[in-house]
């Protein structure tokens, strides 16, 4: 999994930050319960990750940096990450019934 500067910045972010990583961990695994195709999962978190690059990038310097004067940049691919990393895991398959 590749992830651009502002994905990396922000999950940097998150790691020197508990209060917001624990935030975010909380969220993911609540929104991954959800029933929601996973490709339909990302990209709300990904709408929700930017919302959070915009209001947390005034005051993050690093953040405000990486964000480019907040022209909207993919974070589809961190979703994605947090989703695997925090997401409820998959229900096992079933196993298949042996012949008779």
């Amino acid at each position: 999994m590749s992830l651009n500067r502002l994905e990396q910045t922000l999950f940097s972010y998150w790691e020197k930050h508990p209060d917001e990583l624990r935030h975010w961990q909380a969220k993911v695994a609540q929104v991954a319960r959800d029933s929601s195709p996973p490709g339909e999962l990302a990209r709300s978190i990904e709408r929700e990750l930017w919302e959070h690059c915009v209001e947390r990038s005034p005051h993050v310097p690093a953040l405000r940096d990486q964000a480019g004067g907040l022209h909207r940049v993919s974070l589809l691919n961190l979703a994605e990450h947090i989703i695997r990393l925090w997401g409820s895991p998959p229900k096992p398959k079933k196993p298949a019934s042996p012949s008779v």
